[in-house]
Order: structure tokens, then sequence, then C-alpha cells
């Protein structure tokens, strides 16, 4: 109590918002937390506070099945025990290859507990790319999921020699196996407990010892211009990460949460690890990210956060239930969208929604649009946020007219998950919001939007000339992303540095407003974007199967398989269609002249996909080159 009473001695102004304390000047380090400055003293505060509540939620067989806070501590305890009876010292790294789960954040939180840096690896990732990114990363321990998952490591057994042991979290399949490097998460318990017995203070002592410049956590980049880079998130980066972003959209202890996107992903695991620990939330796990539809409709969460395409998806599972809708049905959904609209683009304004209006929309928010709500998931939805690639302007305002207010934020890897964020009282369509408390943005010469504040990562792991390319000498991040703020400091994206388009004809071009544009299609999956050097513009489409599909089955269009459905005469209309209406907001040397279908379904497998869904420009045009030669 002494330390932790001289810690509190030594904070600077604090203020409440939300049940949360927390530094009133974010300028100023090190930041604080309800008093906490790391992430492992927030989480024993909690446990502490909350102990037998519900922290998180996980299904099984079909039932949902509930885990008290002192469950989830326990549990991280004995894991992190376990690892310092097996070797494990501070400052080593850990690393996670498994689908989201509740022992992914046993390991998170029971490692950081102990000192380790935790890392997550993609299960999309193949044995080649667990290899390097273990030998990257120096890792000594390496939980899986399952046997699928350990096979990646058997087939690299020999590769990663640095390897202490590798910790199993399902036995499924494997109860007769048995390999001297390997063991199952049952015994790594039973040794911390025996750990524990001889050393019963040993959890909580190591907790006190973290500090806000210890790196809590090693986070790859997509490697997508080169080898992956580990980035180093330190635990002062995430409390302020956690600080900043509650005075902006506040999360409460009744809200229910889903998490469904890897917890590799920076976004996913501030919001799901940690964001529910300062916010009090009730975590709920997804069984897989395809079965993310159905169970939003079971939790029915009070916030979500997801990619753009998991939105772009939503709007086409709606496009296709109000095509096969009565005349009638069709003709109601279309009035209450219209009043829905017309609210929420005065609302967009700043301007007061005169009564009639609002008693109109009352009524078909009764009649129509609190069903739809209520069949996607959403009734509960107070806020929704999108991050991690843009989305379109028109996407928002489609969501705002049914009654789900989704916020657009932008953050990165390299910046703790966080730079800014929309919310109900700062909120300007198109843009991604004003910087977050206590941090700075400026646009470069060259357009490129830099940052900086208190998140900022501490560099890349044993790659300090790339960190001195990414970080200057005061302290910018350089995002690699290009845009411009208006004179109230909303900060809109226009693209990536490396993606501008510079034509033949020497005009600069970002192609992500055009790709937005498109992909608001209910039938345009993703699309890129190409002209860089070219005469004029191009475009690669990936289509949207189920819409697709529906529309060729409405049309009797013959098609046999998804190579056959894109070659269909009537689906290459139909995009083309599509195309033209886009071109028509676009300056002539902007327009699309020509397009291709990539005819291959591809998965979070493939090269050119991200794990969050996002097409990988570089891979793609690679890949396809001989469809853009046939362009030009």
């Amino acid at each position: 109590m002494n330390e932790m009473s001289n810690i509190t001695a030594q904070m600077p102004a604090q203020k409440t918002n939300n049940g949360l304390t927390f530094n009133a000047d974010l300028t100023q380090g090190p930041y604080y937390l309800d008093g906490c400055d790391t992430i492992p003293k927030l989480f024993k505060a909690r446990v502490e506070e909350l102990g037998d509540r519900t922290a998180m939620r996980e299904k099984d067989l079909g039932v949902w099945h509930s885990y008290s806070w002192r469950y989830y501590y326990d549990h991280a305890r004995l894991l992190g025990l376990g690892l310092l009876a097996l070797g494990l010292k501070r400052g080593e790294v850990i690393s996670v290859l498994s689908e989201d789960r509740k022992e992914w954040l046993f390991a998170d939180q029971g490692g950081q507990a102990v000192g380790a840096i935790v890392s997550g690896v993609y299960t999309t990732d193949s044995a080649t790319q667990l290899e390097y990114l273990v030998n990257d990363s120096d890792s000594r321990f390496l939980f899986v999921e399952n046997d699928e998952q350990l096979d990646k490591f058997l087939s690299v057994k020999d590769k990663v020699p640095g390897l202490t042991k590798v910790i199993v979290f399902d036995d499924e399949g494997l109860r007769d196996f048995d390999d001297e490097k390997v063991m199952f998460i049952d015994e790594l318990y039973e040794i911390g407990q025996s750990y524990l017995k001889d050393n019963p203070t040993t959890f909580e002592e190591e907790i006190e010892k973290s500090k806000p410049e210890d790196t809590a956590i090693l986070v790859y980049t997509s490697g997508t211009t080169g080898l992956p880079k580990g980035a180093m998130v330190g635990q002062g980066n995430l409390v302020f990460s956690l600080t900043s972003s509650n005075d902006l959209v506040p999360t409460y202890p009744t809200d229910e949460q889903l998490c469904f996107l890897p917890l590799c992903h920076i976004l996913e695991r501030v919001f799901s690890s940690f964001a529910p620990m300062a916010s009090r939330a009730t975590l709920n796990f997804a069984e897989s990210p395809e079965t993310i539809f159905d169970n939003l409709q079971e939790v029915s969460p009070h916030t979500f956060v997801a990619v753009p395409r998991v939105w772009e998806k939503i709007y086409s599972r709606v496009s296709i239930l109000i095509s096969d809708a009565t005349g009638f049905q069709r003709w109601a959904f279309k009035k209450a969208l219209a009043v829905g609209e017309k609210k929420a683009a005065i609302e967009f304004d700043g301007d007061t929604v005169p009564t009639s209006l609002e008693w109109s929309y009352k009524f078909w928010d009764f009649a129509v649009l609190k069903n739809l709500r209520r069949m996607l998931g959403m009734d509960r939805m107070r806020r929704a946020g999108s991050g991690a690639a843009p989305i379109a302007p028109e996407l928002l305002r489609w969501f705002h007219a049914i009654g789900v207010p989704i916020f657009e934020g932008y953050g990165m890897t390299e910046s703790s998950g966080v730079i800014s964020i929309c919310s109900f009282d700062q909120n300007k369509v198109g843009t991604v919001g004003p910087a977050v408390p206590g941090a700075e943005l400026k646009i470069s010469e060259s357009g490129e939007i830099l940052y900086r504040s208190g998140n900022v990562f501490q560099g890349y792991w044993n790659k300090p000339d790339k960190t001195a390319e990414t970080i200057t000498e005061d302290g910018w991040l350089r995002t690699g992303d290009v845009g411009h703020m208006d004179n109230q400091g909303y900060l809109t994206i226009t693209g990536r540095l490396k993606d501008i388009i510079i034509t033949a004809g020497g005009k600069n071009i970002t192609p992500a407003e055009i790709e937005n544009r498109l992909k608001f299609s209910p039938y345009i999956s993703d699309a890129v974007i190409i002209g860089d050097k070219r005469k004029f513009l191009t475009c690669l489409v990936m289509i949207d199967q189920e819409n697709v599909e529906k529309f060729a089955q409405d049309k009797k269009v013959p098609f046999s398989n998804y190579a056959s459905l894109c070659a269909a005469r009537e689906i290459q209309d139909l995009i083309r269609d599509v195309i033209d209406q886009v071109n028509k907001d676009f300056a002539r040397v902007e327009q699309i002249k020509d397009f291709r279908l990539i005819d291959i379904l591809l998965t979070a497998e493939d090269d050119e996909l991200t794990p969050t869904m996002k097409l990988k420009r570089s891979f793609v045009e690679s890949k396809h080159a001989n469809l853009i030669a046939e362009m030009y």
C-alpha cells in the first residue's frame, strides 16, 4: 500500500468520467487510469473490485458460459506462475497462435503480469510464417489453440530452437500425443498451482514491478512491403490509449461487447482485451468470424467495433432481405429509410430536428426500423465504431438512418490503436474526427499525416533503422497516410502515401475514395484501382458472392461455380452499371475506363487478403498482372 500511496501522490491533476479517474492533462506523462499506470495493475484492481461479477462469456456446444473476474484472475495467475516455474524471465516474449477465446486473454494478462511481452500470431499464418515470427521475436513459449495449429509448429520444430515449451489449449484429438516440447494448458495450470503454494505472493509482487516504460505487447505488421516488423507497444502507451479515448467514446459497466476480430490485431486487442478492463464491461467471444452475424443476434451488444467489410456485409444482407420482401414491406422500408435519412442529415449538420420530423421518425422507427435492428442484433447498440480501413460515408449515413450510429476512428499499430475518433459531440461524416485528447496532428509538406502523443509506440523489435524511418527525431510518428485537416481539427484521410497513383499524364490520384464508393454497392466486396504510370484508370473487382448469386438466381442467369458466375455476361453488365454510376461523381481523369473481376474466391489464407479481409494492393497487382495487362 505504501508504494501505491507514493504513486498516487505523484500523479498529476485528475478528472473523473464514467466512474473512471484519469489524467486531466494527457500531454504530461506518466498516465494513470484509476491510479494504475500499467495494464497488470489495472487488471489486479478490477479483480479486487469486481470479484465474482461476470467478466466474459464463451459459447460451448451451443450454450453460453459465464466466467467471473475472479476466475479470469485465478487462471491468468496460474498460467503466469507456470511460465515462471518453467524459466520465463522478465522481458522475454511469449507468442499466442489461437482464435479468440478466454485462454487467449489468460495468456495475455498472465504473461504481462509476470513481465512477459505477449505477441499474437494469426491462425491464418502458414508454418513458414510462424517460424519467422517465433525466431524474429525470440519467443520462449508458444501457446497454440489445437491440433491444427500444433501441426504448424511440428512441421518447423527443428527450425525454432529458441522455444522452451509449446502449450496447447484444446487437447481434442491429442490425448495420446507425446512430445517433450509440448504440454497442455491443464499441465501448465498444475505447475502454476505448485509454484503458487510455495510462492503465494509472487504474482502480485511481479505485477507491482510493472512500469509504464515496459514493453507490453508485440504486434507484427502485415508485411505487405517486406518481412513483418514487430511493433513494440509499451504499458504507458496502452494506458494513454484507454484514457484518451474514454473521454470521447465512453463504455459503461453495464455494456456487453462482442469480440470477433483476431486478437493479434491492435484494434481488437485494445477494444476487447484492455478496454473492458478499463470500463468494467462484459466481453462475449464470437464462436468464429463466420458466425459473427448469429452471435450479434444472440448477444445484442451495446458497443461494437468492426472493420468496414463487416458493415458492408450487414448492409448487403439487408439489401437481400428487402429484395425478398413483399411489396408492402419494401414500400414501408423505403418510407422509413427516407425519414431516417432526413433526420440523420439534419443531425450531421448540427441542427435541431423539427418536431414533425421527430414524430414521423418515431412512428417509422416503431413500425419498421426497431424490428430491423432487433433482427440484426443491434437493438441495444448505443454506439458502433469502424476502423482499420476507410469506410464509405454513404454507408455511415445509411446506418445512422436505421438507428445504428457508427462513428469512424483512425489508428494504427504504431499509435497503440488510436489517433482520432468521431463521437456524438464531435462528428463529421467523411472525417475520422479530431485527435484524441493530449495528442497532436499535423500534415507534412508531402501531405503525410504526422502524429505525436503518449501512445506512439516504442519502435520496431530489433530494427532501429526502421524505427528511425518511422519516428522523427522530435517524436512525430510518420503514419504513411495522406490527408488534410479542416479549421476545426477534423482529419480526413485520402489514402496511403505509397498507394498514390501518378498517371502517365502526371495527375496524382488517391484511389481510396473511388474504391470506397464502389464498395458501397451491395454487389461489390472489394476493389483495387490500377493506373500508376498508365494513361487511364482501370479496376480489379471482387464481387459479393452472396448478393451476386442472389441476383443471378432472380434473373435466371446460369452458372456452375464462382468462376462461371464472374464470367456471365449479365454479371459483367451488373458491375459495369455500378462503375458507370460511380464514374459520374468523379472528374474525367479519375474515371474507371475498364475493369476485370477476380474470379477466384479468396479467403484470409490467400496472400491477396489481410486477416481483416482487406485486399493487399501489391499482392493483387502482382498476382493478377495478366488481368491488368488485358485492360491496357
